[in-house]
């Protein structure tokens, strides 16, 4: 039986989301319904992917009893209480990242999920790819010995007003920052640091338009990332051990080529999508719909690429970051 989804927001996240599923079997993955502030908005979403239904708001998704799971896609501040809304009506939730906007929201979603049985994910689809599984394993096996440092940076030339609004929830931590900081979190074992040290630039919004962070581990480990929304930087992550380096190649959000030190290891992005994409590598969210699916048919509540446990974690060194940085959010009050 297919799993059935709702989608939240019918933006550009949303339209590569739904995208990514047209390249999957049907027999496996149906979007029965779609939600937007606005009914035209909606319906036009609808009608681009042939969606049955389109709604008004969120209420009439959760709702909707044919709707199984619901993808959030919506502006960073809407995450929580639209995801908020889905767990409270009996909906299972993929919520693109940040999954919340500060570590108080996200206890209490994570919280929820679990009062609720139900099934929540934070949209980190990274952690999806063949590329991240096979850094991973190669950590396991020990190919580069034991990991005492990372070096990651993220930082692209982005003039879009949402990142750099306050009220939207811009900056470059909860936008580019949180794919450093779960890099960093699966080489060093996804466990908490010991502490986090940063600063970074604010621009007239009030939000980070650079950071440079060192994240302190236990074993006298470091992580170094970089963020930026001024300047296009390398993109890339290196992972060093004792007996070795593994190279996250560009875009090391969305890989499809590692270097290790056996060498090169190359993936094909998955092809067949009905419409072009917004962001490269589109077709690389077809692996976090699959494996939504999966957890779901294996009765999971969370997902074992990524945990509530340590998307609080995730959440805390973001938090740390930016408050170091100088940024508060509405939310924080």
């Amino acid at each position: 039986m297919a799993t059935k989804w709702g989608i939240a927001s019918s933006g550009l996240i949303s339209h590569d989301f739904v995208n990514a599923i047209s390249i999957l079997p049907a027999s496996d993955h149906q979007v029965v319904a779609v939600a937007a502030r606005g009914l035209e908005s909606a319906q036009k979403f609808a009608n681009t992917f042939k969606i049955p239904k389109a709604y008004q708001g969120y209420d009439s998704l959760v709702s909707d009893p044919e709707v199984e799971v619901v993808y959030i896609g919506a502006t960073n501040p809407a995450h929580f209480p639209i995801a908020k809304l889905m767990l409270e009506g009996g909906k299972h939730v993929l919520c693109e990242k940040p999954l919340c906007m500060n570590m108080k929201e996200t206890t209490e979603l994570v919280e929820l999920a679990r009062q609720k049985n139900l099934f929540l994910m934070e949209a980190i689809w990274s952690r999806c790819l063949p590329a991240y599984q096979a850094v991973e394993n190669e950590i396991k096996k020990g190919t580069i010995g034991e990991v005492k440092n990372v070096f990651v940076t993220f930082g692209k030339k982005i003039e879009a007003t949402r990142l750099h609004t306050k009220e939207l929830g811009g900056g470059t931590v909860l936008d580019l920052g949180v794919y450093c900081v779960q890099l960093a979190s699966l080489a060093m074992g996804k466990v908490a640091p010991k502490k986090v040290i940063a600063g970074g630039h604010l621009g007239p919004g009030g939000v980070d338009e650079s950071t440079s962070a060192t994240v302190l581990y236990s074993g006298n480990r470091t992580a170094t990332l970089v963020t930026s929304s001024q300047v296009d930087l390398p993109d890339e992550a290196y992972i060093v051990g004792t007996k070795g380096t593994i190279k996250v190649c560009y875009p090391m959000w969305t890989p499809t080529e590692i270097e290790t030190p056996g060498g090169t290891q190359s993936w094909v992005l998955p092809t067949g999508n009905i419409l072009p994409f917004n962001y490269g590598n589109g077709g690389n969210m077809t692996f976090e719909a699959q494996h939504v699916r999966e957890c779901l048919l294996d009765g999971l509540k969370e997902s074992p690429l990524i945990s509530l446990d340590e998307t609080l974690i995730i959440a805390q060194i973001m938090q740390d970051i930016r408050t170091q940085a100088g940024v508060v959010y509405p939310q924080d009050g």
